[in-house]
């Protein structure tokens, strides 16, 4: 295993130019964005700190399968989110996987309807 502290002292004498090119390789290797992880920290901190007595008034809608009908549920998820085809694409395929976070219960409600006519498994939390 590699020594943590030598890593940090590594990584804390990069310069802002340095970071940023290694956070795009990082995104590239592993297929992830920073941006998406920084934005969902909050949501999930935020829910688990509410207390239980509280009516809960923001949902999450959560992909769970595309049913065997993929490009139907990827056209739908595009629709919803406004996401390019390489993300709705990859959305999909890594389910179970947040379609919208902290929406009103109508809204999670119809956009459950929506995923589900296109042949989608969806839960709403």
């Amino acid at each position: 295993m590699a020594d943590l502290n030598a890593l940090v002292d590594q990584l804390s004498a990069l310069t802002v130019l340095e970071a940023a090119d290694l956070s795009k390789l990082l995104e590239e290797k592993w297929g992830v964005s920073a941006a998406a992880a920084v934005a969902a920290a909050p949501a999930a901190g935020g829910g688990a700190a509410a207390p239980a007595a509280e009516e809960q008034t923001e949902f999450d809608v959560i992909l769970t399968g595309d049913g065997g009908k993929k490009i139907n549920v990827i056209k739908e998820v595009r629709a919803i989110t406004s996401l390019g085809l390489t993300e709705a694409k990859t959305l999909v395929e890594s389910a179970p996987k947040a379609v919208k976070e902290g929406v009103s219960k109508d809204e999670a409600a119809k956009i459950k309807a929506q995923l589900e006519a296109a042949g989608a498994t969806v839960e709403v939390k």
